[in-house]
């Protein structure tokens, strides 16, 4: 079977970023005469570049304006830096040590909090329809994470820029609190509720 791809399949993912490279030596001196994927137009090898920080933009980017995107997250990351320095500031003794002042850990931080481990689908049994809880792909929950930050940023007043909303939102999340932190413990209290009807999964 033919994959949907330009490439055979025996090519290996490329890896492009250098701290990867370097704790994956031993496994890339196998691959030497192994053919390789180009990289994609995006990837980039620079200390600066960030996976999570790219599906950030792109979740905020609407009508394909991706500078404009990028300009929020830059605005959104450096109110948190200045937010936290602020406390940092204010704290005394060992609560300055404490303190997080680095805005994309928090940003890392607060989509791990709101990563859903299960959710609930629809599935129909002699004329019943089940909430059935089922686990989450790695890649659906970080959709989730982040498409939640976004959504209960965009849904507080239309008064503050995005760049504020969202900041609070990742400060909070970053933190354990907050609506999405509470959204995603409602989902998995529903899972935990409906557990009983976990086996009509597989029948």
């Amino acid at each position: 079977v033919r994959w949907m791809s330009v490439y055979p399949q025996h090519y290996v993912e490329p890896v492009v970023q250098k701290n990867k490279q370097n704790e994956q030596k031993s496994e890339l001196a196998k691959l030497h005469h192994v053919p390789i994927k180009a990289a994609v137009n995006k990837a980039s090898d620079t200390v600066f570049h960030d996976d999570t920080k790219e599906k950030m933009v792109n979740y905020i980017t609407k009508k394909g304006n991706s500078a404009l995107a990028r300009s929020l997250l830059s605005k959104t990351l450096e109110l948190i830096k200045r937010t936290q320095t602020e406390h940092m500031n204010l704290a005394k003794g060992d609560d300055k040590a404490k303190i997080n002042t680095n805005a994309e850990t928090l940003l890392k931080q607060a989509v791990e909090n709101c990563r859903p481990l299960l959710q609930v689908t629809a599935i129909k049994r002699g004329g019943v329809n089940y909430q059935v809880p089922v686990p989450i792909t790695t890649k659906r929950s970080y959709f989730l994470a982040m498409k939640w930050l976004l959504e209960a940023a965009r849904e507080k007043e239309r008064k503050v820029s995005l760049p504020e909303k969202l900041a609070w939102e990742i400060l909070d999340a970053a933190h354990g609190q907050g609506r999405v932190v509470k959204r995603k413990d409602d989902l998995h209290r529903q899972c935990e509720s409906n557990r009983a009807y976990a086996h009509y999964r597989w029948s």
